[in-house]
């Protein structure tokens, strides 16, 4: 498997260091938001892993590799490129042998990450149960590997574009452990909080090391999901972003818009619904997320380190 992984020399300077690692998806530059806020954001994304004394390590799938860590140049070329593909774990083999340009989904960043020995991994907010499912069966892959991959996801919760209840029945049943960081409340990404009560809460990053630790050191295969809601002064009135939510979805079933498409379409949507308002919620996650991980990336490599 190692001879599909191309580390950059920051990232491989930072394992031969010892150094914590942030894994950081590509999905959220390629699909997820316009250029060039898409570049600036990533761009800014890293500044703030380094400033938290992490090394980031933003994740592609490119020329027939996995890479582990983009140069600026590379950033700047997949954020502008208007020909990649999404690609979750069914389509890691076919775009790798292809020699495409590959942008990882949070379960394919996952495998990557695991692939190269990185326990933490920062994004947006995770995939899950798409409303209707029970006659759709659209469930997100993001579920599935967080069942199986020793990966740890701080997120903004799940997108309220979803059924957050059912999805957090999944992970439950998955055994999928989701920890509140500084909230009691599932985070419903545009917002700080949903009506979902989460099993567990914590306000400590050295807490949340310390279960990662616990729960790989008990052979508990899984990841662990850390819910890490948007700051108050970026969040967005729930009412008013429900209400495009649902009109957004409206017209991608009138469109018969279903499956890996439906994210983009939504998220685009809304975009231009809050004339731009939800892309600034996006980003600002994202960044609060970055500083959260790196710090528990942090706490985690010590407490690995010293044990």
């Amino acid at each position: 498997m190692k001879q599909y992984l191309e580390f950059s020399q920051e990232v491989q300077q930072a394992k031969d260091n010892g150094q914590a690692i942030v894994a950081l998806e590509s999905t959220i530059i390629s699909h997820g938001m316009p250029y060039p806020q898409n570049v600036q954001m990533a761009r800014d994304v890293e500044t703030i892993v380094r400033d938290n004394g992490a090394v980031p390590a933003t994740i592609a799938i490119m020329n027939g590799q996995i890479k582990i860590g983009l140069s600026d140049q590379e950033l700047e070329m997949f954020g502008s490129s208007d020909d990649v593909a999404k690609v979750s774990r069914r389509d890691i083999a076919q775009v790798v042998a292809s020699g495409k340009l590959g942008a990882t989904t949070v379960a394919t960043t996952m495998i990557c990450a695991e692939l190269a020995g990185i326990e933490t991994f920062v994004t947006g907010g995770i995939g899950g149960v798409h409303r209707g499912a029970e006659t759709t069966m659209d469930i997100s892959a993001d579920l599935e590997e967080l069942a199986r991959t020793n990966v740890a996801v701080v997120c903004a919760g799940a997108k309220s574009i979803l059924d957050l209840g059912l999805t957090m029945e999944y992970l439950e049943t998955k055994g999928v452990p989701v920890i509140g960081y500084e909230t009691d409340y599932l985070p419903a990404f545009f917002t700080r909080e949903s009506d979902q009560l989460l099993p567990s809460s914590t306000d400590s990053t050295d807490g949340v090391a310390e279960t990662m630790k616990t729960k790989w050191d008990l052979q508990l295969d899984g990841g662990i999901v850390i819910a890490n809601p948007v700051p108050q002064k970026d969040a967005m009135d729930a009412d008013y972003i429900n209400k495009i939510i649902n009109d957004a979805l409206k017209e991608a079933e009138e469109k018969h818009i279903s499956g890996k498409d439906t994210t983009p379409f939504l998220l685009a949507k809304v975009t231009e619904m809050t004339e731009g308002k939800s892309l600034d919620v996006n980003i600002a996650l994202v960044k609060h997320n970055a500083k959260i991980g790196s710090q528990i990336a942090v706490s985690y490599n010590r407490q690995v380190n010293q044990s």
